[in-house]
């Protein structure tokens, strides 16, 4: 009798939560994994909310340690490829298909939440000391604030896990309580066995651009090289979010070597100017130096500075520039120019 009475007690104890975490347990089984990683390799989706659109990210995240990082992030409309790259040599934001990247003078990431690597969000959680654990159906939600420097808007995230505390997802709220991004983990490997070879910049590098400009200079040399086209930007995209008591003041066209460039200059207010050309993939591999930081907008990796953002989207190459306007003024511009009802054809 007593036997059943114990093995009775034992199962009532199991079912009603004997084995649950609680915040402080939680925290620690979810640090000790990320730390205990000597290398790990993640796989999923990133979803960028921005109005009524959603620009979704396929994503890998490399990690090996002694502050080596690869994050390799696909547009899923239009496929365009980005990849962050740090590693002994320096940071980068590279895009293979232009041959082009930047590089950073930056302690990225560790100066800002980072939704996809685990070491970000544990700390995340550890700097909070008002983070809640909560007991869902499926496993537990950890909820902290979160620390974007460069976008005021996104508030604390909460970090999905499963009843053993694998993390399956992560979502950034604002003060609306709406998710601005959201990553789902489709894949975790805290065991990757990762080494210093995966993050070379070289395999990055399009060595077949390479190789046609030395064709092409044989060509050249042999009197048979034709004369470059230029390129001509089909449309001017304009922002549709300007500061008050500011407005386009000019506009202007220029004929450069690789195609034609536009010049917008806002004045008011706030002035600032935006340059726009087509995006030319570079034939020898083109390092662009940024005093700055690597910033997720909409639809690309673009380079941060104090006055400055840079990126390429849709073809195009931005350069947004202004000594009035605050960071987050340069960001809602900068995502301004991805919507369509701004577009304005030059034909």
């Amino acid at each position: 009798m007593k036997k059943i009475l114990l093995l009775t007690l034992f199962m009532l104890l199991t079912l009603t939560g004997c084995g649950e975490y609680k915040l402080e347990d939680a925290v620690k089984e979810f640090s000790k994994d990320v730390e205990n990683s000597k290398s790990y390799k993640i796989n999923g989706t990133m979803e960028i909310s921005s109005g009524e659109e959603i620009f979704t990210y396929n994503i890998d995240t490399y990690f090996l340690k002694d502050d080596y990082y690869k994050v390799v992030l696909i547009n899923q409309t239009n496929n365009h490829e980005q990849v962050i790259l740090k590693n002994k040599d320096g940071l980068y934001v590279v895009t293979p298909s232009l041959n082009k990247s930047f590089k950073f003078d930056s302690v990225w990431p560790e100066n800002s939440s980072q939704a996809y690597l685990l070491q970000n969000l544990v700390e995340d959680v550890k700097n909070d000391a008002n983070a809640t654990l909560e007991k869902t159906d499926n496993g537990y939600i950890i909820k902290s604030t979160v620390n974007y420097p460069n976008n005021e808007e996104l508030q604390y995230q909460k970090i999905h896990f499963d009843d053993k505390m694998n993390i399956n997802k992560v979502e950034v709220y604002n003060s609306d309580d709406i998710v601005k991004i959201k990553v789902t983990f489709k894949s975790v490997d805290l065991k990757a066995k990762l080494d210093e070879d995966d993050f070379l910049l070289d395999d990055l590098i399009d060595t077949e651009l390479n190789n046609e400009e030395n064709n092409t200079s044989d060509e050249c040399d042999e009197g048979t090289c034709d004369e470059k086209t230029s390129a001509t930007l089909d449309s001017i995209i304009y922002p549709l979010y300007i500061p008050s008591n500011t407005h386009l003041s000019s506009s202007e066209n220029i004929q450069t070597e690789t195609g034609e460039r536009v010049i917008l200059t806002f004045s008011g207010d706030k002035n600032f100017v935006i340059v726009e050309e087509v995006a030319s993939a570079s034939n020898e591999f083109e390092v662009i130096p940024v005093f700055g930081d690597p910033l997720m907008l909409n639809e690309s990796v673009g380079a941060l500075s104090s006055n400055s953002i840079s990126w390429h989207a849709n073809n195009i190459s931005y350069y947004l520039v202004s000594s009035d306007l605050s960071t987050n003024e340069l960001i809602n511009v900068a995502e301004s120019l991805g919507n369509t009802k701004t577009v304005i054809s030059t034909k």
